[in-house]
Protein backbone atom coordinates (compact mmCIF):
# COMPACT_ATOMS: atom_id res chain seq x y z
CA UNK A 1 0.00 0.00 0.00
CA UNK A 2 1.29 3.28 -1.27
CA UNK A 3 2.01 6.64 1.29
CA UNK A 4 -0.40 8.79 -1.01
CA UNK A 5 0.45 12.49 -1.24
CA UNK A 6 -2.51 14.34 -2.59
CA UNK A 7 -2.36 17.99 -4.50
CA UNK A 8 -5.70 19.66 -4.48
CA UNK A 9 -5.63 21.97 -6.83
CA UNK A 10 -2.81 24.12 -9.15
CA UNK A 11 -1.24 22.93 -12.05
CA UNK A 12 -0.52 19.63 -13.62
CA UNK A 13 3.24 20.68 -14.34
CA UNK A 14 3.36 21.11 -10.34
CA UNK A 15 2.46 17.95 -9.41
CA UNK A 16 4.58 16.43 -12.69
CA UNK A 17 7.76 18.04 -10.67
CA UNK A 18 6.28 16.56 -7.34
CA UNK A 19 6.33 13.04 -8.78
CA UNK A 20 9.72 12.83 -10.33
CA UNK A 21 11.09 14.04 -7.02
CA UNK A 22 9.48 11.18 -4.95
CA UNK A 23 9.99 8.44 -7.93
CA UNK A 24 11.66 5.48 -6.29
CA UNK A 25 11.30 6.77 -2.43
CA UNK A 26 9.97 4.72 0.32
CA UNK A 27 8.21 4.92 3.91
CA UNK A 28 9.64 2.18 5.32
CA UNK A 29 8.57 -0.59 2.74
CA UNK A 30 5.66 1.48 1.57
CA UNK A 31 6.50 3.18 -1.78
CA UNK A 32 5.47 6.88 -2.21
CA UNK A 33 2.55 8.26 -4.70
CA UNK A 34 1.49 11.05 -5.73
CA UNK A 35 -2.06 11.95 -6.79
CA UNK A 36 -3.47 15.23 -8.72
CA UNK A 37 -7.32 16.13 -7.26
CA UNK A 38 -9.57 18.85 -8.27
CA UNK A 39 -12.46 18.04 -5.86
CA UNK A 40 -12.84 16.70 -2.47
CA UNK A 41 -14.16 13.05 -3.72
CA UNK A 42 -11.85 10.79 -2.60
CA UNK A 43 -9.77 13.16 -0.71
CA UNK A 44 -9.33 11.42 2.67
CA UNK A 45 -7.21 8.38 1.37
CA UNK A 46 -4.51 10.54 1.31
CA UNK A 47 -1.82 10.34 4.04
CA UNK A 48 -0.94 13.97 3.10
CA UNK A 49 -2.47 16.66 0.89
CA UNK A 50 -1.05 19.71 0.35
CA UNK A 51 -3.51 22.57 -0.86
CA UNK A 52 -2.24 24.74 -3.60
CA UNK A 53 -3.15 28.56 -3.00
CA UNK A 54 -5.34 29.06 -6.06
CA UNK A 55 -8.09 27.07 -4.38
CA UNK A 56 -7.73 29.01 -1.23
CA UNK A 57 -11.96 29.88 -1.98
CA UNK A 58 -12.76 26.09 -1.41
CA UNK A 59 -10.00 25.24 1.33
CA UNK A 60 -11.90 25.75 4.44
CA UNK A 61 -14.63 23.45 2.90
CA UNK A 62 -12.24 20.65 1.76
CA UNK A 63 -10.77 20.56 4.78
CA UNK A 64 -13.86 20.18 6.60
CA UNK A 65 -15.03 17.43 4.85
CA UNK A 66 -11.56 15.45 5.66
CA UNK A 67 -12.19 14.18 9.55
CA UNK A 68 -9.45 11.78 9.20
CA UNK A 69 -5.91 11.47 10.24
CA UNK A 70 -4.34 13.09 6.67
CA UNK A 71 -1.50 15.62 7.11
CA UNK A 72 -2.90 18.81 5.70
CA UNK A 73 -0.09 21.01 4.28
CA UNK A 74 -0.85 24.74 2.40
CA UNK A 75 1.12 27.46 1.29
CA UNK A 76 -1.41 30.39 2.00
CA UNK A 77 -1.58 33.15 4.35
CA UNK A 78 -5.06 31.86 5.69
CA UNK A 79 -4.43 28.30 5.50
CA UNK A 80 -3.87 27.84 9.38
CA UNK A 81 -7.52 29.74 10.01
CA UNK A 82 -9.01 27.71 7.40
CA UNK A 83 -7.86 24.78 9.68
CA UNK A 84 -4.75 23.78 8.18
CA UNK A 85 -1.80 22.08 9.94
CA UNK A 86 1.50 22.71 8.61
CA UNK A 87 1.60 25.88 6.65
CA UNK A 88 4.50 26.67 4.08
CA UNK A 89 5.73 30.83 3.84
CA UNK A 90 8.75 32.37 1.67
CA UNK A 91 10.56 34.73 4.41
CA UNK A 92 13.86 36.49 3.16
CA UNK A 93 14.11 34.41 0.36
CA UNK A 94 13.68 31.20 2.23
CA UNK A 95 10.71 28.16 2.52
CA UNK A 96 9.98 28.31 6.61
CA UNK A 97 6.94 26.99 8.19
CA UNK A 98 4.23 27.63 10.50
CA UNK A 99 2.24 25.20 12.65
CA UNK A 100 -1.21 24.95 14.18
CA UNK A 101 -0.41 22.27 17.27
CA UNK A 102 -4.21 22.55 18.20
CA UNK A 103 -5.09 20.61 14.21
CA UNK A 104 -2.75 18.19 14.53
CA UNK A 105 -3.51 17.44 18.16
CA UNK A 106 -7.14 16.59 17.07
CA UNK A 107 -6.31 14.18 14.19
CA UNK A 108 -3.88 12.95 16.82
CA UNK A 109 -0.27 13.46 14.86
CA UNK A 110 2.54 14.36 16.49
CA UNK A 111 6.29 15.65 15.27
CA UNK A 112 9.33 15.67 17.45
CA UNK A 113 9.84 19.02 19.88
CA UNK A 114 13.00 19.31 17.79
CA UNK A 115 11.12 19.60 14.56
CA UNK A 116 8.37 21.65 16.30
CA UNK A 117 10.81 24.24 17.38
CA UNK A 118 12.09 25.33 13.90
CA UNK A 119 8.46 26.02 13.09
CA UNK A 120 7.94 29.93 13.07
CA UNK A 121 5.02 31.86 15.43
CA UNK A 122 1.74 32.19 13.54
CA UNK A 123 -0.67 34.94 15.01
CA UNK A 124 -3.93 32.46 15.56
CA UNK A 125 -1.81 29.27 15.91
CA UNK A 126 -1.68 27.74 19.17
CA UNK A 127 1.88 25.72 19.27
CA UNK A 128 2.99 25.38 22.83
CA UNK A 129 6.67 24.44 20.58
CA UNK A 130 7.22 28.12 20.24
CA UNK A 131 6.23 29.67 23.52
CA UNK A 132 9.31 29.94 26.24
CA UNK A 133 10.07 26.86 28.41
CA UNK A 134 8.05 26.05 31.34
CA UNK A 135 10.37 26.62 34.56
CA UNK A 136 11.17 23.73 36.47
CA UNK A 137 9.84 24.29 39.92
CA UNK A 138 11.51 20.54 41.33
CA UNK A 139 14.84 19.27 39.81
CA UNK A 140 16.73 16.34 40.40
CA UNK A 141 19.97 15.98 39.17
CA UNK A 142 21.11 12.48 37.62
CA UNK A 143 23.93 10.68 39.74
CA UNK A 144 26.67 9.86 36.75
CA UNK A 145 26.63 5.99 36.80
CA UNK A 146 29.48 4.05 37.75
CA UNK A 147 29.94 1.59 34.83
CA UNK A 148 29.70 4.99 32.72
CA UNK A 149 32.92 6.22 34.86
CA UNK A 150 34.73 3.27 34.33
CA UNK A 151 34.01 3.18 30.72
CA UNK A 152 35.09 7.07 30.65
CA UNK A 153 31.58 7.78 29.24
CA UNK A 154 31.20 11.39 28.44
CA UNK A 155 28.55 13.45 26.48
CA UNK A 156 25.20 15.40 26.62
CA UNK A 157 21.65 14.01 26.52
CA UNK A 158 18.62 15.27 24.54
CA UNK A 159 14.98 14.90 25.82
CA UNK A 160 11.91 15.46 24.80
CA UNK A 161 9.53 15.67 28.17
CA UNK A 162 5.59 15.96 27.54
CA UNK A 163 4.06 17.93 30.78
CA UNK A 164 0.81 17.88 31.43
CA UNK A 165 -1.56 21.14 32.40
CA UNK A 166 -0.48 20.63 36.58
CA UNK A 167 3.20 20.03 35.53
CA UNK A 168 3.55 16.51 36.26
CA UNK A 169 5.68 14.71 33.49
CA UNK A 170 3.80 12.21 31.11
CA UNK A 171 6.46 11.05 29.02
CA UNK A 172 9.92 11.33 28.10
CA UNK A 173 11.51 10.29 24.67
CA UNK A 174 15.29 9.72 24.33
CA UNK A 175 16.32 12.50 21.34
CA UNK A 176 20.18 11.72 21.59
CA UNK A 177 22.98 10.52 23.65
CA UNK A 178 24.50 7.66 24.97
CA UNK A 179 22.32 4.76 26.23
CA UNK A 180 23.87 4.63 29.68
CA UNK A 181 23.83 8.26 30.27
CA UNK A 182 20.14 9.15 28.35
CA UNK A 183 19.05 5.95 30.70
CA UNK A 184 20.75 8.01 34.31
CA UNK A 185 18.89 11.46 33.04
CA UNK A 186 15.69 9.82 32.27
CA UNK A 187 14.92 8.00 35.79
CA UNK A 188 15.12 11.34 37.40
CA UNK A 189 13.01 13.58 34.80
CA UNK A 190 10.27 11.38 35.31
CA UNK A 191 10.12 12.84 38.95
CA UNK A 192 10.85 16.44 37.78
CA UNK A 193 7.81 19.40 38.14
CA UNK A 194 7.12 22.07 35.99
CA UNK A 195 4.85 24.99 36.63
CA UNK A 196 1.47 24.77 35.71
CA UNK A 197 0.57 25.57 32.49
CA UNK A 198 -2.77 26.52 30.32
CA UNK A 199 -2.22 23.11 28.25
CA UNK A 200 0.04 20.09 27.91
CA UNK A 201 3.28 21.52 26.76
CA UNK A 202 6.67 19.24 25.00
CA UNK A 203 9.72 20.41 26.57
CA UNK A 204 13.47 19.66 25.43
CA UNK A 205 15.85 18.85 28.36
CA UNK A 206 20.10 18.85 27.91
CA UNK A 207 22.24 17.93 30.25
CA UNK A 208 26.14 16.54 29.86
CA UNK A 209 27.65 14.46 31.86
CA UNK A 210 31.44 14.93 32.57
CA UNK A 211 33.29 13.38 34.90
Amino acid sequence: MPVLIGVFGGEEDFVNTLKEMVAGKTVGTHPVAVRHFGTVDNLAACHLVFFRASERKSTAAAIASLKGSSLLVGEDPAFLRDGGMINLILDKGKIQFEVDQTALDRSNIHFSAAFLSRAKTSSGSANPHANAPRVVLAKVSPEYPEIARQMNLKGSVQLEVLVGRDGVVKDVKVLGGHPLLADALLRVVRQWRYEPGAKESIELVRYSFEQ
